[in-house]
């Protein structure tokens, strides 16, 4: 389930005497929290506009007058994890000089979010998204491909200022390699049920990788 967004509300109490309707944006929220938690589940490989309804005690038709579509519901879950991540990326970049140290605080942040979120991680490796509409795949790989250029850019960075002659070659291979891991990492938690974490010796593996 989503566990790190400021705005996700708490369920109302067993005392309220009358369950309240929630407004749209309130609504949507919720069905995009219900969905992550589904998600989490066990043998969760395609959940039905059906079941999250039937989890939600509505009807069908409840959900598509916030979303359009279960891809747009899905669309929702993807925008909740590019804006998480990124936000702390950007922040990354801004703050750390050291390219070396960027790349590793990138590679933590992506990973700890993966291990915080089980339900998004089956999004960002693509198993939630197998049954689903092609574009969220693609729009899934986009997300990838921006981690990938901000490695690039914090290892080509650190090759540089090491001396080497060849820092972007250099720092595109590093690159690579260090998305891989994340995908990797992020892969084995789901399909481990969310058993083994992403973080384990994530310290030394990053030495291994990048340095530092």
């Amino acid at each position: 389930m989503v566990t790190s967004s400021p705005d996700l509300p708490s369920e109302g109490g067993s005392d309220v005497p009358a369950r309240k309707r929630p407004k749209p944006g309130e609504r949507r929220i919720q069905i995009l929290q219900t969905l992550a938690g589904m998600l989490e589940q066990p043998g969760a490989e395609r959940i039905t506009t059906a079941a999250l309804a039937a989890k939600l005690d509505v009807s069908e038709a409840a959900l598509y007058r916030h979303f359009a579509s279960k891809a747009q519901m899905f669309e929702g879950l993807i925008e909740f994890i590019e804006q998480s991540v990124f936000t702390l990326v950007n922040q990354i970049a801004e703050r750390e000089p050291q390219g070396v140290t960027q790349a590793q605080k990138i590679a933590v942040v992506v990973l700890q979010f993966g291990e915080r979120n089980p339900g998004m991680t089956r999004v960002m490796v693509g198993d939630a998204l197998v049954f689903e509409n092609e574009r969220l795949l693609v729009r899934m790989n986009q997300f990838f491909d921006r981690i990938e250029s901000q490695l690039r850019q914090s290892l080509r960075s650190a090759a540089d200022a090491g001396g080497s002659v060849t820092p972007t070659v250099d720092g595109t291979a590093l690159a690579s390699a260090l998305t891989s891991f994340i995908v990797g990492r992020l892969h084995r938690y789901a399909r481990s049920g969310f058993k083994r974490s992403p973080s384990e010796h994530l310290e030394a593996s990053l030495k291994q990788l990048v340095g530092g």
